[in-house]
């Protein structure tokens, strides 16, 4: 296994790490990364029930892309560029080429996010885990030199609230999605009912969007104050998490239009609009802060960089104790 997928570490090496595997510990050089006076920012995570979805379907190639997606978005929120990655694989029985397939998404994932691949561990563990069943946790560190940290202490009534469009469900809310298709006795390898192209497997393993390379052009560019990953919690939970105590992030969601597989699980799971806003990213995957002057120029290097990005709301001054971000028009 581990001469398997050293050549898929090797494809993601970068400056500061040869990303090499077999050793007890990897290295990271700082200075050779180009970084004068960094603050390191580390996360971990892992991809949840959505695994339960690549088993039974038996697709294993995407999940590996989710696993660095879900740490990596949490550093660039941060203004923290990923260096290195690790993950960790557990599983009953060693299948080799399920394995390989998932590292080769972890891989992937590191490429997208400029981040080295510098080793991990894969552990066999007989009657811990159902046959064909394993799990992924990932670990990320990133760094960001002092001073550019985000979010910014500046963030204030009027500045613009910009979202960018997530790939699909991403990575949150599979225990509520499995139900849902449970019930309605649905086979993965079916037409999805939401888009009939490819199968209900295929569709819901669509794996998360990495936002580093577009994030962290519009971070280095000065024109972005805070950021907010758009994970479990949605967007009712998670943008407060990067705003100060006096303001509210004012959000309509008629200006930005919802993939149809959110349409399908609030009509098929009864799912009412403020739970589908606390449980999904109903379609934008991160929120950008962003001055009202600056908002512009964020938008056009967020664009450049590949992502669809929609003026989803304002930030406004609180009143009382009212939540943090107050979602309209679901």
């Amino acid at each position: 296994m581990v001469e398997a997928i050293k050549p898929l570490a090797k494809s993601t090496a970068r400056p500061g790490a040869n990303a090499g595997l077999g050793g007890f510990g990897a290295l990271f050089d700082l200075r050779a990364a180009g970084f004068a006076d960094p603050i390191l920012v580390a996360t971990t995570d892992g991809v949840g029930t959505k695994l339960k979805v690549a088993i039974e379907s038996g697709r294993h190639d995407t999940v590996g892309i989710d696993l660095v997606a879900m740490c990596v978005n949490d550093l660039v929120v941060q203004g923290a560029d990923p260096l290195l990655f690790l993950d960790y694989y557990a599983t009953g029985r060693l299948d080799v080429a399920a394995g390989k397939a998932i590292i080769a998404g972890i891989a992937e994932g590191c490429r997208q996010a400029g981040c080295a691949l510098v080793g991990g561990e894969t552990a066999e563990m007989p009657g811990m885990y159902a046959d064909g069943d394993y799990d992924l946790a990932g670990f990320a560190v990133g760094a960001a030199e002092r001073g550019r940290l985000l979010p910014a202490a500046d963030v204030a009534p009027g500045d613009v609230l910009l979202g960018l469009a997530s790939s699909g469900v991403h990575s949150n809310g599979y225990s509520l999605v499995r139900r849902i298709v449970a019930r309605g006795e649905l086979d993965w390898s079916a037409p999805a009912p939401f888009d009939p192209a490819r199968s209900l497997g295929e569709a819901l393993l669509a794996p998360t969007r990495i936002y580093v390379r577009s994030c962290m052009a519009a971070v280095k560019a000065g024109t972005v104050k805070a950021m907010a990953h758009i994970t479990g919690g949605g967007l009712i939970e998670n943008v407060p998490r990067v705003l100060p105590e006096g303001v509210v992030a004012d959000i309509d969601a008629a200006t930005w239009p919802q993939p149809p597989v959110f349409a399908w699980l609030a009509r098929e799971g009864g799912v009412a609009p403020h739970e589908m806003a606390r449980t999904f990213n109903c379609g934008i995957g991160m929120v950008v802060v962003a001055a009202a002057e600056h908002a512009a120029e964020a938008t056009r290097l967020l664009e450049a960089h590949g992502e669809t990005v929609y003026t989803i709301g304002r930030i406004r001054a609180r009143s009382g104790d009212e939540p943090q971000s107050q979602v309209r028009g679901m």
